[in-house]
């Protein structure tokens, strides 16, 4: 027997209000980065510089992203039903997969490029302009990642969490295409517009390998949260120590912003159906209570094994036979 259902109140409502907050500063995301990708390209062709030409593929890059980020959200959103009876929440971990090999992609791009300019090195012009544009960008791109960044840590939402970390790294590297530019038209070392370049593609790459292993892992069912697992046990035990329960296991699913809990637990087989119904709803609210997170819960009750069974029996066996003994009782008359 199991109870499985969908969590109520709090936690379906904080995952939600999350999905919505993400949705917003995804749309403001995708508008900010297509400006400021924009932008750098038209500076980089205007002065011919490689590190803002691939500042702004990598900002039009990223606003592609966020786009597929906000998609994904969307879909997210949306209630189970008998196509998706655990609902879409695992949407979200799909679409931060997606948005983490179109990064790769686009680091291979930037890179060869730049490369190609390492080789044929060239003067930059319009030095000063150019430098405004990618601090202007670096300031826009920080400021709009710690807010994303902030949304996507609170309501645990994966894939605005791979896009904040865009965000940090596209506003790095427009600090990077800035010192690049300055390095090079300042002091004459012209090949470090081409590294800057390159570095910027290393730099996607080390962001889009975290982002493509932790949405990955999320797909085929990984937990590396064992804190949980320990805490859905003492909870458990510790709450019904009087039932004499014990958790046999905790297996534990990610779901996108939420989890599914599957605990097998060790109960006295003498017990009533009804009473044990009633001890795995009060369990299953124990856990709701303390880990909103886990937004499912199948609770499934075993008997205590053979050996400790008959222990239990053979104790309040003899409690009961020794009340029929004595003087007075219906046993005894």
């Amino acid at each position: 027997m199991s109870s499985d259902k969908p969590s109520a109140g709090k936690p379906a409502d904080l995952v939600n209000e999350g999905l919505i907050a993400g949705q917003k500063i995804a749309k403001i995301s995708v508008i900010t980065l297509l400006s400021i990708g924009a932008a750098e390209i038209i500076m980089g062709q205007i002065s011919g510089s490689v590190v803002a030409t691939a500042d702004g593929i990598d900002s039009l890059s990223d606003a592609m992203i966020s786009f597929i980020v906000l998609i994904g959200l969307r879909i997210a959103h949306r209630p189970a039903d008998r196509k998706f009876p655990f609902g879409y929440h695992k949407v979200e971990s799909l679409a931060a997969l997606i948005a983490a090999i179109g990064m790769i992609g686009i680091g291979i791009f930037i890179f060869y490029h730049s490369f190609e300019a390492l080789v044929d090195a060239r003067e930059i012009k319009q030095p000063i302009f150019t430098m405004i544009v990618l601090a202007a960008a670096a300031g826009v791109s920080l400021h709009r990642a710690f807010q994303m960044n902030s949304i996507a840590n609170k309501y645990n939402l994966l894939s605005l969490k791979t896009d904040a970390k865009n965000s940090i790294k596209d506003g790095s590297a427009s600090v990077i295409g800035f010192f690049s530019v300055l390095i090079a038209s300042q002091f004459g070392f012209l090949q470090m517009d081409a590294i800057g370049g390159m570095i910027i593609a290393g730099y996607i790459f080390s962001v889009s390998y975290i982002s493509l292993k932790q949405s990955s892992l999320i797909l085929v069912d990984s937990w590396q949260n064992p804190k949980l697992t320990d805490m859905v046990k003492r909870i458990v035990e510790e709450k019904f120590k009087e039932e004499n329960i014990r958790v046999k296991s905790v297996l534990l699913r990610p779901a996108g912003a939420l989890a599914q809990a599957e605990v097998h637990l060790e109960i006295d087989g003498n017990k009533r159906l009804a009473d044990v119904e009633l001890l795995l709803v009060m369990i299953e609210m124990s856990i709701r209570s303390q880990i909103p997170a886990i937004a499912r819960i199948s609770s499934i009750p075993h008997s205590y094994p053979q050996q400790k069974q008959e222990t239990t029996t053979r104790k309040f066996g003899g409690i009961f036979s020794d009340k029929k003994n004595q003087p007075g009782s219906v046993a005894h008359k």
